[in-house]
């Protein structure tokens, strides 16, 4: 059901943006969900103080029930901000929005209403994204799509509303990103790939950190895992920092709507050039920075202490990225990264040395070879660096998994990780580490090498490979049943087959001619 209201909305929003720009169409639809579900989260929760307010047998009874007194006391702040519900000025609630939909000021009344919200909630500063008086939309588009945003329907439960709205907002990132192409893929990573990272580091407590959130998927994935294994909300806590000023808005959104407590910083940033969380040592890191950046070097980056294992080489930012992780991480901490498979090899410039002295140091965990077509905004190959400060267990090996064959279509031009190849991969480097697999089908005698889709190498054996990190060089190929058919009658009975599909060929090319033939048309 809700998969069919996300499908008519995106249709429906799609449709309604005309000629403009997926890129800068996303944060008005974006925006206005988001106004949206506040708007309605504060309805449902002040629907509820009311009846409580008029309840003696509530905690919350109010005992002067006069309507004057009732409406002084729904003023209350704090009923709201206790079980994280924005306040909303009564100027900015959805339904006023809603009536003056048509009117040709539309955009400067949705602006103002986020301002208000703006200066009544001190954590939405400067983040909500006032565009709308100036969106280029076709008069009359911007009152259609309020319409439009208004057939969502949250309801009065906060929960099942949170669950909606970050589905539809995560679905419509989706979408964005497909739309957007290239672009796409800056702040948007696939949830199967997130999902991946999630289930292999298992961010349970402490801090968690993604130096290049983009929307915070990767936030708002962990939170998911954690909820699903029995934790709760308030678990971990979350720091992220983020260049492009309207993606930074973008992740706060995706953060405040679901509750969740975040730090990205005091302003968007390069994290190289100006490091929000400079202190900052974190149990658990969790990226997918872009991919090859060449314009990333600055000269003030010279002697960085963050470059422990070498200078990155000024024209990819690969190794710089891991060496950034690295340093942030706590001794105990855990770090996955999706990068480019060119960074599991390559030797240029200083990458290669860099590499060794990480491979020598044993701060690499796990190396995963994804399946192709995973992004919405790349066709290059990309792999997963998992990195630990300090080894616990297996010190002196690495773990290498060949995942390229697990890939499911989902499209034409793209595939994806299904829950069942997400659970292999994650079962694999949980059992290789040591952690307890009673009960879980197919690990109850722990790790153990398979051909053609893990090995566990030690670091001597990577040093005779040149210290190259790609799985597919260590896993060797899988195991190929053995087939008692003797090879003269299985040839026979190919050729056979073959003859028969010649025949059958031959039959519809006669028919082919015919037809033509019928029409007037010989070859």
């Amino acid at each position: 059901m809700l998969q069919d209201i996300k499908k008519t909305l995106w249709a429906t929003a799609d449709k309604l943006r005309a000629n403009v720009d997926a890129a800068e169409y996303k944060h008005l639809v974006l925006g206005l969900i988001f106004l949206k579900f506040i708007s309605d989260s504060f309805a449902g929760r002040r629907s509820e103080l009311l009846k409580r307010l008029q309840d003696p047998s509530d905690e919350l009874y109010f005992a002067d029930a006069s309507e004057d007194a009732l409406t002084a006391e729904l003023e209350d702040r704090d009923y709201f901000k206790m079980v994280n519900v924005f306040w909303v000025p009564e100027s900015a609630r959805w339904e006023a929005l809603r009536a003056n939909a048509k009117q040709t000021d539309i955009g400067k009344r949705i602006d103002d209403a986020l301002a208000a919200i703006e200066l009544e909630n001190p954590t939405l500063k400067n983040i909500l994204d006032k565009r709308y008086a100036r969106a280029p939309l076709p008069d009359g588009k911007l009152g259609e799509l309020v319409d439009l945003v208004s057939t969502i329907g949250f309801g009065e439960d906060q929960s099942k509303a949170r669950d909606i709205l970050g589905q539809v907002y995560e679905y419509f990132l989706g979408q964005f990103a497909s739309a957007e192409g290239k672009k796409g893929g800056q702040f948007y990573t696939p949830q199967s790939i997130v999902n991946t990272l999630v289930n292999v580091l298992d961010p349970h407590h402490g801090k968690v950190y993604d130096p290049c959130c983009g929307s915070g998927g990767m936030f708002v994935q962990s939170e998911k895992f954690i909820e699903a294994h029995g934790g709760k909300l308030g678990d971990v806590s979350i720091y992220g920092q983020e260049s492009n000023p309207t993606t930074w808005r973008l992740a706060a959104m995706n953060l405040a709507i679901r509750g969740i407590d975040f730090n990205l910083g005091k302003e968007p940033g390069d994290t190289f050039t100006k490091n929000q969380h400079r202190d900052l040592r974190a149990d658990y890191i969790l990226a997918n920075p872009p991919f090859n950046i060449s314009d990333w070097w600055h000269g003030s980056l010279e002697g960085d202490p963050r470059w422990v294992y070498g200078a990155p080489p000024q024209g990819n930012a690969n190794y710089a990225w891991l060496q950034h992780m690295l340093y942030h991480l706590k001794p105990t901490g855990r770090a996955g990264i999706v990068l480019a498979n060119g960074s599991m090899s390559s030797s240029q410039n200083s990458e290669g040395d860099i590499r060794r002295a990480m491979v020598d140091a044993d701060v690499v965990e796990v190396m995963v070879a994804l399946p192709g077509q995973l992004f919405f905004n790349t066709q290059i190959p990309a792999c997963l660096w998992f990195l630990v400060k300090q080894k616990q267990q297996r010190k002196g090996e690495v773990l290498f998994i060949d995942a390229r064959k697990l890939g499911r279509m989902i499209s034409r031009v793209q595939s994806e990780l299904d829950q069942k190849a997400i659970n292999r991969i994650a079962n694999t480097a949980k059992a290789w580490r040591g952690e307890d697999m009673t009960g879980i089908e197919g690990f109850e005698q722990g790790y153990i090498d398979i051909p053609g889709f893990c090995r566990s190498v030690p670091l001597s054996e990577i040093a005779e490979h040149g210290h190259v990190l790609t799985p597919g060089r260590y896993v060797g190929a899988e195991a190929v049943e053995d087939c008692d058919e003797a090879f003269a009658d299985k040839m026979t009975m190919l050729t056979e087959k073959l003859g028969e599909q010649m025949a059958k060929g031959a039959e519809l090319d006669q028919l082919i001619r015919q037809k033509l033939g019928g029409l007037g048309y010989e070859f």
